[in-house]
């Protein structure tokens, strides 16, 4: 018959054996990345939707943002005056980014070759608006519009208004 002391020794080496590995389940769990939930994308709006809503809107923000306009009474200079209207600026910009993303989801994509270089050129010139607008540039904005605008009548130039 096995003594109590025995017993004890078993007892307290399974438990300590069991703490240990309950102390390496955490640590891998820890390692572990979580799964992250992909939703099934499909797209819901044209592309004349999109640019109607989203990029005509926001391109005319970033447009009208910084410029002069001349007068009878002298040259009129127009620039954001607070963070509230670089703000603005930069969210247009942003929707801009965004909106040539939705423009590259499978189902809209018009093509795989010229109709995705462009709506990267596209995108790239809403960063370079939304990089002027946070750094409050008035001359990178006005110059990221008139890029950005080019880059609507090339696209437009290939691609006729949908």
């Amino acid at each position: 018959m096995p003594s109590v002391q025995g017993l004890f020794a078993v007892s307290a080496a399974l438990f300590i054996g069991g703490i240990g590995f309950v102390i390496a389940g955490g640590r891998s769990a820890q390692r572990t990345p979580a799964a992250v939930y992909h939703a099934p994308i499909a797209p819901v709006a044209s592309i004349k939707q999109i640019m109607n809503g989203i990029v005509m809107p926001n391109a005319d923000v970033i447009y009208k943002a910084v410029g002069s306009t001349i007068t009878a009474a002298g040259s009129v200079d127009v620039a954001p005056r607070n963070d509230q209207e670089w703000a603005r600026v930069a969210d247009s910009a942003a929707a801009i980014v965004e909106s040539g993303n939705l423009l590259l989801m499978d189902g809209r994509a018009v093509d795989d070759g010229e109709w995705v270089r462009m709506t990267r050129t596209f995108i790239d010139a809403g960063k370079v608006a939304l990089k002027a607008a946070e750094d409050k540039q008035s001359d990178g904005v006005f110059m990221a519009g008139g890029d950005l605008n080019g880059t609507c009548d090339v696209c437009h130039e290939r691609y006729q208004r949908r």
